[in-house]
């Protein structure tokens, strides 16, 4: 017995000594000094459900597959906002449409109403500037307006012009350059330079995520020690434009993938119209280029996540991997996305941080974009720094282990009219983890619209009645969102 009691204390102490241990290096990774280095990828127009460990499509992501394993998931995440430009401004500024003035795609069609990223708005990166970092931005950024004379880019002829230079004083606090606005031809992107003039753009023959992926690596390495500061802590944006359509200009390779796949093994969902159709037609035509693209990007992200792990950056780094929006590509006779269904709302989000954020796939947080800002610089040190006028609210602690408060709904909206930025046209709506609300107005007519996600995930049967307990219980939520955010959107009519 005295060698039992003996036996279980040395196993006590020694279970103890390591507990303590393990303890103070939590303490000490959680307390750390060091202000943690900032990566987000972005990519555009990628649907959440098109990621290979969710078993939804037969797509193949071996990086997102892995990353899952390592990373905060959150199956979630939507774009409240489907839309490229109005979704990346919500990133970058923590607000929704209405308040930071970016309610519609930034063309010429929506310059005269002032829509772009505004010059004065108080972007993340201007804060991470102004606290010794130093930024990069590589890719599509397309947040300001085109102004005459255009430049002389595929997508500036026609009668709507879309592609603009970022001057430096637009920049927003981002040092490194190495963007465009927005061009979709994939196989030839053009960029700026850091110091380019506005005439001064160039082409690369190459496919721009191939191309993009280098000029990360190549920031990360800090080659030639201009592309960022030393010593100094950094963030960078990696924004690939695909899989965002032209989808056939993707490198054979990856669509070699899925050339040979028989045709209805990819056509699976209750919601793609039939063979025969225009859009059933048109999702059958270009699902192999989707999936190829969105491999090929998959593969990029590797090769960035190696990179970092080759500078001995991964461990002090947040690592976001998301997209602006999702892509339905024919679903429920819709081409892309700016609409209510969960194949244009829903995108990937990743955050992975080593030691701090603990790895899992979270399936009922209600992600929202607005709150990524406040949220990382909290995580960041930083949350003192926050504006008081952005919209999002942080949820760092939830973040880091799943405990603490959580979103009870998304506020949702779009479609809203591009010709004359009338904001009570498009949809606003509620998304909850069992519900959309929303109503929506089409050529002059506006419908309600309720989709039960659990009982109908293909929202094929709009169960609205105005007596229902749940429109009674989501309307009033609906209404409070639309003054909370000042929009003149205006229900039943």
């Amino acid at each position: 017995m005295k060698y039992l009691n003996q036996n279980i204390s040395t196993k006590l102490i020694l279970f103890l000594t390591v507990f303590v241990g393990i303890s103070a290096v939590a303490q000490k990774s959680a307390t750390s000094k060091t202000p943690p280095n900032l990566l987000i990828i972005l990519a555009d127009q990628w649907r959440g459900q098109a990621m290979g460990f969710e078993g939804k499509e037969p797509v193949m992501t071996p990086t997102l597959d892995k990353l899952s394993k390592e990373s905060l998931v959150l199956n979630q995440m939507v774009s409240n906002f489907p839309v490229c430009s109005p979704a990346r401004a919500m990133l970058m500024t923590g607000q929704y449409p209405l308040k930071n003035h970016v309610y519609s795609n930034v063309n010429s069609a929506s310059a005269p109403f002032g829509i772009e990223l505004q010059k004065n708005a108080v972007c993340w990166s201007d804060i991470l500037k102004q606290n010794g970092y130093s930024n990069g931005y590589i890719g599509k950024w397309h947040l300001d307006s085109p102004y005459q004379p255009y430049i002389p880019t595929s997508n500036n002829i026609g009668k709507v012009a879309w592609n603009e230079w970022a001057s430096p004083d637009r920049r927003h606090g981002f040092d490194y350059w190495y963007a465009y606005g927005t061009y979709d031809e994939h196989d030839k992107p053009m960029y700026w330079d850091t110091n380019a003039k506005r005439d001064e753009f160039k082409y690369v023959n190459e496919w721009g995520p191939i191309h993009e992926a280098d000029k990360a690596l190549a920031f990360m390495k800090n080659e030639g020690g201009q592309l960022r500061k030393e010593g100094a802590p950094f963030s960078l944006v990696v924004s690939v434009n695909p899989p965002h359509s032209n989808y056939q200009t993707v490198p054979k390779k990856y669509y070699d993938l899925y050339k040979d796949k028989p045709i209805e093994d990819l056509v699976k969902g209750a919601n793609i119209p039939a063979a025969g159709t225009e859009w059933g037609d048109f999702y059958r035509k270009n699902i192999r280029y989707y999936y190829a693209n969105i491999t090929g990007v998959d593969e990029q992200i590797g090769r960035i996540l190696q990179g970092l792990k080759d500078q001995k950056l991964d461990e002090n780094t947040i690592v976001i991997v998301t997209a602006d929006h999702g892509n339905c590509l024919g679903k429920h006779s819709e081409e892309s996305k700016n609409n209510i269904y969960e194949e244009s709302l829903r995108i990937p989000f990743f955050i992975y941080w080593k030691g701090h954020i603990v790895p899992r796939i979270d399936n009922t947080f209600l992600g929202s974009i607005p709150d990524i800002y406040p949220t990382l610089l909290e995580l960041m040190g930083i949350k003192d720094k926050t504006p008081k006028d952005i919209d999002g609210k942080s949820y760092a602690q939830y973040y880091l282990n799943g405990k603490g408060e959580k979103p009870t709904e998304q506020y949702i909206l779009g479609a809203i009219a591009s010709n004359n930025v009338n904001v009570n046209t498009g949809f606003r709506g509620i998304r909850t983890n069992d519900y959309t609300f929303a109503y929506v107005k089409k050529k002059g007519k506006g419908e309600y619209e309720l989709y039960d996600l659990k009982a109908d995930p293909f929202e094929l049967n709009n169960i609205y009645k105005s007596d229902s307990p749940i429109v009674k219980k989501l309307q009033p939520v609906l209404v409070q969102w639309l003054k909370k955010t000042g929009d003149g959107f205006v229900l039943d009519k």
